[in-house]
């Protein structure tokens, strides 16, 4: 089987042009931007909780070191943040 190789020009298979990449990946800092991204994942796990809590779903949780099931009834969600 011959392997063919086709030049596209800088255009991708619809024929619209591709947009430039850099040759070096963007840096973050992930240091400074900690509290940001704490408050991010602190949100969307109130958010997941909410969820669980409004349909009726138990959460599995880590506690004492085991595994637990928590109730929907029983399911705390932070007001902080």
């Amino acid at each position: 089987m011959r392997k063919t190789t086709r030049k596209t020009n800088g255009k991708s298979s619809n024929g619209s042009k591709r947009p430039h990449q850099s040759k070096t990946p963007r840096k973050f800092d992930l240091v400074k931007q900690a509290n940001e991204i704490e408050h991010l994942l602190q949100r969307a796990a109130r958010h997941e909780l909410s969820i669980h809590k409004r349909l009726g779903n138990p959460v599995a949780a880590w506690r004492n070191g085991k595994v637990v099931i928590i109730p929907p009834e029983e399911i705390i969600i932070s007001t902080e943040g």
